[in-house]
């Protein structure tokens, strides 16, 4: 469907006609009742199912009445995410570790059939902490205040991951919703994926929903990378010079989504924590696969593949566009039922790289 949408509001969850399973809020702290309101059409029997992200399987179900419900009486491994689970083998006197809460779709069922969007419940963990760090250095990426001179050449440095102690503090839950890029040239479709990058998505919802993207240019377009390889289009600056941002920047994530054609990710400076508005839409597997574990993705097109290739065969001066193409707007569309829906667009093989570069 081509509803537009409101339900995630940050904190408030709006009711919706078309929404099956809506959420009370979006926080839940740990232990305390997971409120939803379900609305079940007539014809058949109802339950809610479990889904791990990929999973053509349920991993939990239960059975469900119209009206209020909570899920973690439903389900509870939610709060014990080691219930109804065989603990793993270990050594005599070894202490079992302790299983991780995990991301999961819940999907209502009426009369055995998928029933409206899912709704994402997103464990809230302690992410741990990115840095850019030089071996040769050995030492962290960071600029003297006084001397404003950096610790090393940022391309020398890797990103590297310092571990918190794992802290479960809640579960974040939405209803899922597809991104629409409302362009100049026309409509890109994105499938967000939560599963990947859980804190980056909920960063860019919020955005979304402020009507931070309204009325502001692609102002780089990089049909080639050195190599001669389809790059990046880029956009969510409003001041179109590439430099401006919402004003805060989220963290780091390592995101399991590899770059290809149509995935959507973050841009940021050379320090990994410093992903504000800023996104690019890849053009190739094969121009941006150097920028995985580099670089935040966290979602993918599922509609437009001709409007990206459009946008990226623009004419240019260096990256600038010498008529940018506007992105009018972004709108919040209902997701499909967990499984269905459109697969994620691919570049076509005649797909010719723009001359006169």
């Amino acid at each position: 469907m081509n509803t537009r949408a409101g339900l995630v509001v940050w904190g408030l969850v709006a009711a919706n006609a078309a929404a099956q399973l809506t959420p009370s809020k979006l926080y839940f702290g740990v232990g305390r009742p997971i409120a939803c309101t379900v609305a079940v059409p007539a014809g058949g029997d109802a339950e809610i199912a479990l889904f791990e992200p990929g999973a053509t399987e349920a991993k939990f179900r239960a059975p469900v009445a119209a009206g209020p419900a909570d899920l973690s009486s439903l389900f509870p491994n939610l709060w014990n995410p080691g219930a109804g689970t065989t603990p793993p083998a270990t050594t005599p006197g070894e202490a079992a570790p302790k299983p991780l809460p995990r991301l999961y779709y819940a999907q209502l069922f009426v009369g055995g059939s998928e029933i409206g969007p899912p709704v994402v419940l997103q464990p809230m963990l302690n992410p741990g902490r990115f840095m850019l760090y030089s071996f040769d250095a050995q030492k962290p990426y960071f600029v003297d205040p006084k001397t404003q001179k950096e610790s090393f050449e940022p391309r020398q440095g890797v990103i590297i991951h310092t571990p918190d102690a794992p802290v479960y503090s809640g579960i974040a839950a939405y209803v899922d919703q597809h991104v629409v890029f409302e362009t100049s040239m026309g409509d890109i479709e994105f499938r967000l994926r939560p599963d990947a990058a859980p804190n980056t998505v909920r960063s860019f919802l919020g955005l979304v929903q402020g009507g931070f993207y309204d009325d502001i240019i692609f102002h780089r377009v990089v049909a080639r990378s050195p190599a001669g390889l389809p790059f990046v289009i880029q956009v969510g600056d409003p001041t179109g010079t590439g430099s401006g941002g919402p004003g805060w920047s989220s963290d780091f994530e390592l995101s399991s989504l590899p770059h290809d054609f149509g995935v959507l990710s973050m841009a940021r400076d050379e320090e990994p924590n410093t992903n504000g508005s800023q996104v690019f839409v890849c053009l190739s597997r094969e121009g941006t696969a150097r920028l995985d574990g580099k670089y935040v993705s966290f979602g993918e097109a599922v509609r437009g593949a001709d409007v990206i290739l459009a946008i990226g065969a623009v004419p240019v001066n260096g990256d600038r566009p010498l008529d940018p193409p506007v992105l009018k707007h972004v709108k919040l569309v209902e997701a499909p039922p967990f499984g269905t829906g459109p697969q994620p667009v691919k570049r076509p093989a005649d797909a010719d790289l723009p001359t006169g570069r």
